[in-house]
């Protein structure tokens, strides 16, 4: 059975795709949910046979490491092990945004999402429809809404005919359209170290230069 999928334009419609999308993550299903960057497949990051099924909706190798949407700042802080100074001034200016931190994860934390080695991966999105969501169940796997050597798409009728059954439940973005773009990545799991830098792994949506402007250049490696 394909996807259901739900508009969000109007506040009635916008409460029933949220329960549904609430219920089927309770089930450890897949949901895809817009973005401020693409629309992305999110899964409870507890649940290790709902990160495998996201895995499994992208065709991604069974050990890839997926990142985590989170609904603030305080949520970074819960999750890391460590928030050095760096880190927390780029999640405060970019946050929420197209910015993903790559953090040392807390060790205490239940859950299993690939060979991260002691790392977690962090964004939280610009989009009221994915923050909503958040709100309610609190920190997901995610990973971008297209399989391995695909494009993104960006109609929610083309992802519901993507993805089939692999995913419970598309919500459909309104006026706060996703686009095709990616996050910038910046590893900041080094700087628990003496001398340790910054890293940018990617550039994506948010560009180096605005990075610099609140990191100066000489903090990155």
């Amino acid at each position: 059975m394909s996807a259901q999928l739900f508009k969000t334009a109007q506040s009635a419609e916008l409460l029933q795709g949220m329960r549904h999308a609430r219920m089927a993550i309770g089930r450890g299903q897949v949901v895809c949910v817009p973005t401020d960057t693409s629309y992305a497949l999110v899964a409870d990051a507890f649940k290790p046979s709902a990160v495998a099924a996201l895995r499994a909706v992208r065709a991604m190798p069974e050990r890839s490491p997926v990142s985590v949407f989170v609904p603030g700042i305080p949520t970074l802080r819960a999750l890391a092990a460590e928030v050095a100074d760096d880190a927390a001034l780029l999640a405060g200016e970019f946050w929420p945004g197209a910015l993903t931190l790559i953090v040392p994860a807390g060790e205490s934390l239940a859950w299993d999402l690939g060979d991260t080695q002691g790392t977690v991966a962090l964004r939280m999105p610009a989009n009221r429809i994915a923050l909503e969501l958040l709100s309610e169940t609190g920190p997901l796997a995610q990973s971008g809404a297209w399989a391995v050597g695909q494009q993104p798409l960006v109609a929610p009728a083309a992802l519901v005919k993507r993805f089939g059954d692999g995913v419970s439940v598309v919500l459909a973005a309104a006026d706060e359209k996703p686009g095709k773009a990616v996050s910038t990545v910046i590893d900041a799991t080094s700087l628990d170290t003496p001398h340790g830098k910054l890293r940018i792994v990617r550039e994506g949506a948010i560009p180096v230069q605005d990075i610099f402007a609140v990191v100066p250049p000489e903090r990155f490696a």
